[in-house]
């Protein structure tokens, strides 16, 4: 079992590599000079020769890529004196830091939180900015998945049992739409419907975050505002959740077993609930358990149509702003977010079906 884990470790850590090299050397051939960003069309050039320094960017790229894996990484090298060398320690970069030992007379082993650089635009820590936003996704995200769960697993349950109804026919029709249609144009609908010309009757907004602030300036819980991004981000795992869940459910209900307890006298639904259910949503969790990692990233437009104040908002508003380090930070945190999540599913699996360590 710990080879497993381990396996799976290494290989989630192959995929964080080179999730890192691809971005690392798409935002680096972009046009554009971050110096000039972050002071502005009449920067002197002594500025800008510092900032370029500071960032890095007056190092070959190979070195520039050293650099960004030794400011992500958590155990990392660096030179706590010499302030002209790349792997300086500066304290402006790493404000959280625990030096660990020396190998060598003038660098040590640290111990840090990933440094994923500034903003061009607000010169804030990009770490301070996902911390910040980040809650509000995965609220997002979180409710989605229940919502999608909840109900596509009830009403999957219900199609395979009313087999062939006019229920079934209806809910597969809606399956169909769900995942047919995109999510960015369901939500515009939703919006435009629900929060613009049915308000007065809902109550409920096109737009708003989580947290509101009023006219006093001071910030107030405002679950309401969750409904319409639920509903418009969990459409389409509900629709797979329903479709997975029937056709699981019936062959299920005809295997040997099942047939054997009904020609017992099991009734049928203590059949279906009681030992069908239990095998049947095996490969429901699987998909439930990967589709949250595909929200927090596909909350991104769904999150711009309600203006919801989360990590998919900032990446597009750093898009339009050309803050790569933003933008940079922000994918390696949902590629993180993918690769921590099956390492954790594929664990589980491992623990349940010892088969599954042997492939």
């Amino acid at each position: 079992m710990i080879k497993f884990i381990f396996r799976r470790l290494f290989y989630g850590f192959l995929v964080l590599l080179g999730v890192i090299t691809v971005v690392f050397l798409l935002f680096n051939v972009l046009p554009g000079d971050p110096a000039r960003m972050m002071l502005g069309q009449r920067a002197d050039q002594a500025s800008i020769v510092a900032i370029n320094k500071d960032l890095g960017r007056d190092q070959p790229l190979t070195t520039q890529f050293l650099i960004y894996l030794n400011d992500l990484s958590p155990i990392s090298v660096h030179d706590p004196d010499n302030t002209d060398h790349f792997l300086y320690l500066n304290p402006h970069k790493y404000s959280s830091f625990q030096k660990l030992f020396s190998v060598s007379a003038t660098k040590v082993i640290v111990i840090k939180w990933p440094y994923l650089r500034r903003s061009y635009i607000t010169k804030r820590k990009v770490s301070d900015i996902i911390i910040e936003t980040l809650p509000e996704t995965t609220v997002l995200a979180l409710s989605a998945i229940i919502f999608g769960s909840f109900f596509g697993i009830s009403i999957g349950i219900f199609s395979a049992i009313k087999k062939n109804s006019w229920f079934d026919k209806s809910s597969l029709i809606f399956a169909i739409f769900g995942m047919a249609l995109p999510s960015f144009f369901i939500g515009l609908l939703i919006a435009w419907f629900f929060g613009f010309i049915l308000r007065k009757y809902t109550g409920l907004s096109h737009v708003g975050s989580l947290f509101t602030t009023d006219d006093f300036g001071d910030e107030h819980l405002d679950l309401k505002n969750l409904i319409l991004p639920t509903i418009t981000l969990g459409l389409r795992p509900l629709a797979i959740i329903i479709q997975l869940t029937r056709s699981s459910l019936l062959d299920v209900l005809s295997q040997d077993y099942i047939r054997t307890a009904t020609a017992k006298g099991v009734s049928f639904y203590k059949v279906v609930f009681k030992h069908a259910l239990k095998n049947a949503l095996n490969p429901v969790i699987t998909a439930v358990s990967g589709w949250f990692a595909g929200l927090m990233a596909g909350a991104v437009f769904v999150e711009i149509i309600f203006n919801w104040k989360g990590i998919g908002y900032e990446v597009v508003d750093a898009l339009n702003k050309n803050d790569l380090p933003v933008v940079m930070g922000s994918t390696l945190v949902f590629a993180s977010i993918f690769v921590i999540i099956n390492i954790g599913v594929d664990i589980v699996y491992g623990v349940l079906d010892p088969r599954i360590r042997l492939q």
